[in-house]
């Protein structure tokens, strides 16, 4: 008797041993399974993001456009008093192509005219525009003849800090000249900026806004820091007239200063691909002094 009982109870545990195993193996399973499950989801809500992200859901994905190209950089006017807020160019449908005529009419002569690279220099050409068209240059002062053989505008402060609520970066810097065995620009070589040059000019160098240089004499500097918007197309004479005018100190102790006041009447920019306004003959109009 003892026997079959010990032989029913070692039937028994081996029953029970066998559902628990049984049991143990499907809880596995099911885990295995939830799991699987779960990083299934996880990884489609992984893909469904990413895709997301990159816009493959857009029904109509937008091209590129200039704000892509140019971007313009909020200057704080409280801090900066000499700043003046007219507001911020446009950020599309800005031409790329072509060029684009500016007029410069000063009390030293006749007109100035210049073209401005649209392809090279869309940015500097559209902020032109824009402060043209807000009349942010007229009755201003072109307050420096530097000692690089510039002329120096956009000022209407005349401290050399002013300019717009906004800035940009440089966009169409010469590259440096081929140096010599003395570290100065190789003999021969065209310089970064030929007379007639115009371009723009930042403090600190690369956060251009409204101030520009014109070239009345070849610059070439061994590390070229302006970025070209244009070149002077007509009166380029009345700029070399200004370029000779005597200078005063500033007030810095430097003497940049002319003189005699120039001083920008009007400043217009026409349409993309418009003509000069005006040819490169000597002005007839009479100087101010």
């Amino acid at each position: 008797m003892a026997s079959s009982r010990d032989r029913q109870r070692k039937l028994a545990r081996a029953k029970l041993d066998r559902q628990l195993a049984r049991r143990a193996a499907a809880a596995k399973r099911r885990r295995q399974i939830q799991a699987g499950v779960g990083a299934a989801v996880v990884l489609a809500l992984i893909v469904a993001g990413s895709a997301w992200a990159l816009g493959a859901f857009d029904s109509d994905p937008e091209k590129p456009t200039a704000e892509d190209v140019c971007l313009w950089t909020p200057q704080d006017g409280a801090a900066n008093t000499n700043l003046k807020d007219v507001g911020t160019p446009a950020t599309k449908d800005l031409p790329t192509e072509g060029t684009r005529s500016m007029t410069i009419t000063t009390n030293q002569g006749g007109p100035i005219t210049v073209g401005l690279d649209l392809a090279d220099a869309p940015c500097g050409a559209a902020s032109l525009a824009h402060l043209a068209s807000r009349s942010f240059y007229n009755g201003t002062n072109c307050h420096e003849i530097t000692t690089e053989g510039a002329l120096r505008c956009g000022d209407p402060s005349g401290t050399g800090i002013g300019g717009p609520t906004y800035s940009f970066y440089n966009e169409n810097v010469p590259s440096a000249p081929e140096p010599s065995p003395s570290a100065s620009p190789a003999p021969g070589q065209p310089p970064a900026y030929p007379k007639g040059t115009v371009a723009m000019i930042g403090n600190p160098p690369g956060t251009n806004s409204s101030q520009f240089l014109i070239f009345f004499k070849d610059f070439n500097p061994a590390k070229p820091d302006y970025s070209v918007v244009g070149r002077v197309t007509g009166g380029l004479d009345v700029v070399e007239k200004i370029g000779a005018l005597p200078t005063v100190d500033n007030g810095s102790g430097a003497k940049v200063k002319p003189k005699t006041d120039v001083v920008i009447q009007s400043l217009t920019v026409g349409e993309p691909n418009a003509a000069p306004a005006a040819s490169s003959a000597p002005a007839s109009s009479p100087s101010a002094g």
